[in-house]
């Protein structure tokens, strides 16, 4: 074991962010920890690293292993270059090779004893250094530059003259570079482009330490992790697998819990409406009754209602108008920033319905053609025609229009008059705002829940082409997950930049890939996209213009089926048949012992009703006993006493034994 966590709690004021939470990393194991936003992913990881004290609990590390932590926020100070930056990391392995070409200088002049000991010291030196991997350093510092996106151009750039993106890079391939025991990376693929990610991926599935990850990335956590620590309202709970297992094994899990809490509240509710029947009969051994099951009710442990989860978006975001079929038209597009030309000559078209994701390199320009698109910038070439009826609605995460001063429900039905108080709700539900949520001010909800709002007035908006650049940013997974079934869910169309893999894939119908300033066209997601990206930039290469996009229509060689598919395809159309006779037999069984069952259920209603109603009889027969009993002339006829009093001796011992029977029944 490498590290542990052992009873974790910490609070700030009256919130407990996490709540004695416990879990282990061992040697070489890929770890994720996953959570909504504010769940306490980022507090544990500042917990681990002592930036943060526990209020109780304890972390153990493994003795004399190693932690490299690589925080969200990073801001370097350094006159260095960036190649200079990255090479202070191996400051020990350049003393070392320094001293070695030092001790080889030294040895030409030496002899006798001087000379053994320069020998015995060369010797040692040089064994040390090719323990640390001397001889590859430079080409291993090169390898995580380029890996994480910087070109040799860039190699010579000050780290001061960079992006705050570009820093956080450079301090990732610091962390990268230390080889520490135990790597922990809080979002590292928010300043990656995908070319990058996957490098990243590649280089931590192969890392022979152990890494702890907090991403909203789901790809990523797919590909690199074996191990998955959910944060749930300051709880913890394992799970193995990456993360598709962990979501399905976290609703297998959620669906056996309301199970068990609805069976629970049914039982009480029942329970209760039995305790409530017995006292109503107002008689002391049905109170006495009613008294035991209300104590056997007060020992019961109740199960805590599961959090809530997003269902599944029950509306249907339409467009008010309907565009033609052909959108948008993009012809000889061309943009130039001084010396550094992004494109020339892209063409393209959107068609109505479409869902087009354009991906590519940080740099390539792929903002800049949806800022063009939108009038923001002008190009230096090209035309750009809407479609007939086509209305252009922009989503960008800095130009959110909001009014901080409003509530989220006066926000849309401010804009939106026409909707009344239910479809509002139904709306900002759909966007995982429900109950008091919808009365919190603009101002007093985070920038990844203003996100939600923006994308939710964009979806109801008058515009029928949705223009949206990164729209996942800053959204915790159960929020892409809205946005996901939202976007799947409009009848308009999108056309978006996104560099989130699992999104791309859950939406887009096709990919613009912007490579070598030209788009390369996949009509697919992005798993067709991975399939056909080597096929379509080798043909491209060679110049036979294989999809690309505005120069003919692609090949799609997926579609090919060989004689050997439609024969297996036959043979599970007949195997299918067998399965379909067994289906019908169960069907015959299932609905059989539905309908002995339903039988059942009202032959015990009808027995608890007659119960019911001989309890009534007998109990009114009594109290006309108890009248007649208290009737003077009767009480001096001692046979009519004698067989009044045995009557109603004999109807107490009956309502005694029916009163069971009710109970019985009533269970």
């Amino acid at each position: 074991m490498l590290l542990a966590c052992n009873n974790i709690t910490k609070s700030f004021g009256d919130v407990t962010i996490l709540n004695q939470v416990s879990f282990h990393i061992n040697e070489r194991e890929k770890m994720a920890i996953v959570g909504i936003n504010g769940a306490g992913k980022s507090t544990l990881l500042k917990v681990i690293m002592q930036e943060l004290s526990a209020d109780s609990g304890e972390v153990v590390t493994a003795k004399g292993a190693t932690i490299g932590y690589l925080s969200q926020h990073q801001d370097l100070a350094s006159d260095r270059t960036v190649y200079e930056e990255m090479l202070s990391v191996k400051a020990d392995l350049l003393w070392t090779e320094a001293r070695i070409r030092e001790v080889e200088l030294l040895m030409k002049g030496q002899e006798g004893e001087a000379l053994e000991a320069l020998l015995k010291e060369y010797t040692s030196l040089t064994h040390s250094f090719e323990a640390q991997n001397g001889y590859a350093y430079k080409s291993e510092v090169v390898g995580v530059l380029k890996g994480l996106g910087f070109s040799e151009e860039d190699f010579d750039k000050q780290i001061q003259t960079l992006s705050g993106g570009q820093k956080t890079r450079i301090a990732l391939g610091r962390l990268l570079l230390t080889n520490p025991d135990l790597i922990m990376l809080d979002e590292p693929t928010n300043h990656l482009d995908m070319n990058s990610i996957t490098w990243l991926e590649t280089y931590l599935i192969n890392y022979p330490g152990a890494v702890l990850i907090v991403a909203h990335d789901r790809y990523f956590l797919d590909r690199v992790v074996t191990k998955v620590v959910e944060l749930d309202a300051g709880n913890a709970r394992t799970f193995t697998g990456n993360y598709s297992e962990y979501a399905v094994k976290k609703e297998q899990q959620r669906e056996i819990l309301i199970q068990h809490y609805l069976n629970q509240q049914k039982e009480i509710k029942h329970q209760e409406e039995v305790i409530a029947k017995l006292r109503s009969f107002n008689r002391e051994k049905s109170i006495k009754r009613a008294e035991s099951r209300e104590k056997m009710l007060d020992k019961i442990e109740r199960i805590e209602k599961p959090t809530e989860v997003r269902s599944k978006m029950k509306i249907s975001l339409t467009p008010h108008v309907t565009s033609g079929n052909d959108v948008l038209t993009v012809t000889g597009l061309a943009k130039s920033f001084g010396s550094q030309k992004l494109f020339s000559d892209l063409s393209f078209e959107i068609k109505r319905g479409e869902k087009v994701a354009i991906i590519g390199k940080n740099g390539t320009g792929k903002t800049t053609i949806l800022k063009i698109i939108n009038g923001l910038l002008d190009a230096d070439a090209g035309e750009i025609k809407p479609g007939a009826k086509v209305h252009i609605a922009y989503y960008d995460q800095e130009h959110q229009v909001l009014h901080s001063e409003k509530t989220l429900f006066n926000e849309l039905q401010d804009t939106y008059p026409y909707m009344d108080n239910t479809e509002v709700r139904n709306v900002l539900a759909a966007f995982l705002f429900t109950g008091d949520d919808v009365f919190k001010r603009i101002s007093e909800i985070s920038g990844g829940e203003r996100g939600r709002v923006s994308l939710a007035k964009l979806m109801l908006s008058d515009a029928n082409l949705l223009i949206l650049d990164e729209p996942t940013n800053h959204l915790d997974i159960v929020s892409k997950e809205i946005l996901e079934d939202a976007i799947n869910a409009y009848e308009g169309t999108v056309l978006y930049v996104s560099h989130d893999r699992y999104f791309i894939n859950k939406t887009a119908t096709r990919i613009l890939d912007l490579t070598e300033q030209t788009l390369l066209n996949y009509p697919g997601n992005y798993d067709y996209y991975l399939e056909k990206k080597e096929i379509t930039e080798r043909l491209y290469l060679e110049g036979i213009g294989y999809g690309v996009e505005g120069k003919g229509n692609a090949v799609d060689s997926g579609a090919l089926v060989t004689g050997s598919n439609a024969a297996s395809g036959t043979a599970a159309v007949q195997g299918g048949s067998s399965s379909a006779a067994s289906g019908t037999t169960e069907t015959k069984l299932d609905w059989q012992q539905q309908k002995e069952e339903q039988a059942r259920q009202r032959k015990r209603q009808n027995d608890l009703k007659k119960t019911e109603e001989e309890i009534e009889r007998i109990e009114k027969r009594m109290a006309e006993l108890d009248t007649a009993l208290a009737d003077p002339a009767i009480a001096s006829d001692h046979t009519k006493l004698t067989e009044l009093s045995r009557e109603r001796e004999e109807l107490e011992g009956d309502l005694e034994k029916l009163m069971e029977q009710w109970e019985a029944l009533a269970e």
